[in-house]
């Protein structure tokens, strides 16, 4: 089979790399060029506070952001906050608001208890132990890391087989924070439930969505304004990225879905 037949008409330069808890399995154009990864910074970022949370210098729990609402809910965009500037816009775990600036301020926190700036908490509790040489944030928390497919599939694995990370906040990021709230997920409208762990966007009954019709509702990860994503499916012990020099758009939309099962089709056929 031709994993990567939906992707090879594509018009602009792209990397895939499709790795397993051991190894990369599969890759696909030069995965040794950075590229932007937008949103999927999120998950860098979460990874980052996680280590934070489990070094003790902040819970979960703590108070941060609006009144009402705590680390967990700026991590799994239920805090209230918009998705830019400006004041809360619901109340604390009433719905899933996707939000950069939640992102943003949960970083602050870290910063604030650690007594080190965001970027160098990152590459000291991330990038250095993992090995991400290529990655650099040159902006937000929420969307600011560019790098290679390469490093980016680094963290994947690292996230598939739990690194840096005790197995009970691996579990809290990976599945639903306050199920039931319904919201909008950027890209493909309304959802209900619109489910999300920590940083993590969990792939659930939603429909349409940017990962394969095959991947189970396990699957959990993230896509960038960028072109970017990076899935995990615990079902099979794959993750995905996707990395291009093209914003995302209907190409898109159309590739990425035909893309992931392909993957999972050829995973299927060699075990």
């Amino acid at each position: 089979m031709d994993t990567f037949r939906a992707v090879r008409d594509l018009d602009f330069d792209i990397a895939v790399v499709v790795v397993d808890h051991a190894d990369a399995v599969a890759t696909y154009g030069n995965p040794t060029v950075p590229f932007e990864w937008a949103s999927v910074t999120k998950l860098v970022s979460t990874w980052a506070t996680l280590v934070a949370v489990d070094r003790g210098h902040v819970s979960l729990d703590d108070d941060a952001g609006p009144d009402g609402s705590t680390l967990r809910h700026l991590l799994s965009h239920s805090s209230g906050l918009p998705f830019d500037k400006g004041a809360p816009i619901a109340p604390p775990g009433s719905k899933r608001i996707y939000s950069n600036r939640g992102i943003e301020v949960a970083a602050e926190l870290v910063t604030e208890r650690t007594g080190a700036d965001f970027r160098t908490w990152t590459k000291e509790a991330v990038f250095d132990p993992l090995g991400m040489d290529s990655a650099e944030f040159h902006g937000s928390p929420a969307h600011g890391i560019r790098g290679t497919a390469v490093d980016l599939a680094e963290f994947a694995r690292a996230v598939l087989n739990g690194l840096l990370l005790s197995p009970e906040l691996v579990a809290e990021a990976t599945t639903v924070q306050f199920p039931g709230l319904r919201g909008v997920l950027p890209g493909y409208g309304r959802q209900e439930p619109n489910d999300w762990g920590l940083g993590f966007e969990i792939r659930g009954e939603k429909d349409p969505h940017w990962t394969g019709n095959n991947n189970s509702p396990q699957t959990f990860g993230h896509f960038g304004w960028a072109g970017s994503f990076l899935w995990v499916d615990p079902r099979v012990h794959l993750a995905t990225v996707f990395v291009g020099a093209e914003p995302f758009s209907e190409v898109h939309q159309e590739a990425w879905p035909e893309l992931s099962d392909g993957i999972l089709a050829d995973h299927a056929v060699l075990h």
